[in-house]
């Protein structure tokens, strides 16, 4: 972890939002989509349903004209009103900062609920999605055992210190984002292949 301080002290979700809202909207929305491709979709949408009021009003076919150029659009509309409604019945339009209140949610499973935890509220949060999966076991953070993302979260977690897991969690998502690739890792740009369990079987990649 001591690279990944230096090389990207910073780091932090690549999503665009402003307040809690927004962003269980954007995760949401990103579930097996780029983050590029929702911030394209996501001003027009917080713009006409800028609180949990307003999209607990709309219908699904009504935001599905916002997000249909992102994966699973018509599920993924349907959630997000489903989300709001909720959100105004159970939590007085606020978003809940606490873990099962979140996973109760339409379309919120674990991997989004702790990125709220992590990033709106700063909890030692350890969310797992392709990126972490991947990059973890590829430098060695996890045992062969961990053949889940609960269980990789588990493992990170026992592991890195506890003001390090926000962080860290981006950490692993922008190294496996550009540089530890799922296809065409670029090894000859990594800044820890000395260290990297699997570094070497991507020669031909430097």
């Amino acid at each position: 972890m001591a690279y990944f301080q230096v090389a990207m002290p910073e780091a932090n979700t690549e999503l665009q939002y402003e307040n809690a809202f927004q962003l269980l909207c954007a995760v949401m929305l990103s579930a097996q989509c780029t983050d590029k491709r929702v911030n394209m979709v996501t001003p027009a949408l917080f713009d006409t349903y800028p609180t949990p009021l307003a999209m607990s009003v709309a219908t699904k076919d009504e935001v599905l004209q916002y997000v249909k150029s992102v994966s699973y659009p018509n599920s993924k509309a349907e959630h997000l009103v489903q989300m709001a409604r909720l959100l105004m019945e159970r939590h007085g339009g606020e978003v809940p900062a606490d873990f099962d209140a979140l996973v109760a949610l339409p379309g919120v499973g674990r991997k989004t609920a702790n990125v709220m935890l992590s990033v709106a509220w700063g909890e030692a949060r350890m969310a797992v999605d392709t990126h972490v999966f991947r990059v973890s076991h590829r430098i060695g953070l996890v045992s062969e055992k961990c053949t889940t993302p609960y269980a990789v979260e588990k493992e990170l977690v026992k592991h890195i210190p506890d003001e390090l897991i926000p962080r860290a969690h981006h950490w692993l998502i922008l190294h496996g984002r550009y540089v530890c690739k799922s296809q065409k890792p670029k090894c000859g740009e990594c800044g820890i292949r000395a260290f990297c369990k699997e570094g070497s079987k991507h020669q031909q990649n430097v």
